[in-house]
């Protein structure tokens, strides 16, 4: 079974772009998940390998359940380290985009250093309609995820052999956490050849589950019965679902980052469900409502999203913002259901 993506000429500008640079820096979007860690940390290793001085750098704080991953010691918060980010940005010679398809996503303050530093940016994504002009863009919509792009490559650079138990404990969880524990968006048979050269390099596959998905406390089990119990409105002749969470919420059940994670694919598992909707306020700004989306099937909750919530994202795995109350937000997702009866 072939796994490479590149062709030829590809593969030459590649190895060109990484052989002419040396202090490289790659970025990843804002409240990095596993994917993003896990793509950045596996690809900076592997820059390293190569004799580069690679640095990765988050946009902000990511969740306490990724905290375990090998390497993750070593990224760069900009947030907090935003003199030395910046510095390190500047002084690169390669920029490498990660799991992004625009440097929006990133953070304003971010995306505004990234664009004034003038360095040339390289594109290593998975999500549709990429807009970042680059010397080379490895874009994929079709692939599980970026992890599964960064391990393809590695494969194709002949950097397989070298690669570490390290590395392949990261790029196996960004491929599972993207992919719902290999639950979606992973019938192509060519992930299953790559898990069985990852676990070839002695991963656990089980305690990567476990780190991931069995970690969360008390209050956030409890906050899980709350907001299926008392907080999703089910439209039942549409096949689809909300539910808000309001500061007061979060504070209530002392909400941390990372705590929504996985919620909204809970009503997924309603007979016949096709869309999922979570609302949450955001705690520090104000009129700030953040979207995510789910569907199966052939509904496009990207689409929605688009016209809806000022995002995008996957075909059944999307986000976005509203700039409002979260009830002026309700109001807005129970149109955008409407909007969309016909095709759920």
């Amino acid at each position: 079974m072939s796994i490479d993506l590149l062709t030829n000429d590809e593969v030459a500008v590649l190895r060109d772009l990484i052989n002419t640079s040396h202090n490289i820096i790659i970025v990843c979007h804002t409240n990095a998940d596993g994917d993003a860690l896990g793509s950045t940390i596996t690809w900076a290793e592997y820059l390293r390998q190569q004799g580069k001085e690679a640095v990765v750098i988050a946009p902000d704080l990511f969740p306490d359940f990724l905290r375990w991953l090998p390497g993750v010691e070593k990224v760069i918060r900009f947030d907090k380290h935003k003199e030395k980010a910046t510095e390190l940005i500047n002084g690169s010679d390669l920029i490498c985009c990660m799991d992004l398809n625009v440097l929006s996503r990133t953070t304003d303050e971010m995306e505004q250093v990234l664009k004034n530093s003038g360095k040339p940016l390289m594109l290593i994504d998975h999500h549709p309609n990429p807009n970042i002009q680059t010397k080379l863009s490895l874009s994929y919509p079709n692939v599980s995820s970026t992890s599964e792009i960064v391990f393809r490559l590695i494969w194709q650079l002949g950097g397989y052999e070298a690669m570490t138990k390290n590395m392949a404990v990261t790029t196996y969880c960004g491929m599972m956490t993207d992919t719902g524990g290999f639950t979606f968006n992973s019938t192509n048979p060519e992930i299953y050849f790559i898990i069985s050269q990852l676990l070839a390099k002695g991963i656990d596959k089980d305690k990567i589950y476990r780190n991931i998905y069995h970690v969360f406390s008390v209050d956030r089990l409890r906050f899980t019965g709350y907001i299926l119990y008392q907080k999703l409105k089910v439209l039942t002749p549409l096949r689809a679902s909300y539910y808000t969470i309001s500061k007061e919420e979060q504070r209530r059940f002392h909400f941390v980052k990372g705590d929504a994670e996985g919620l909204v694919n809970l009503p997924l598992q309603i007979k016949g469900h096709r869309l999922s909707i979570s609302l949450r306020e955001d705690t520090e700004k104000e009129n700030l409502v953040w979207i995510s989306l789910r569907s199966v099937d052939d509904f496009a909750c990207n689409k929605l999203a688009a016209e809806f919530f000022n995002g995008g994202g996957h075909k059944n795995a999307s986000g976005g913002k509203l700039f409002c109350s979260l009830a002026e937000a309700e109001k807005i997702t129970r149109k955008a259901i409407q909007a969309y009866a016909k095709q759920l």
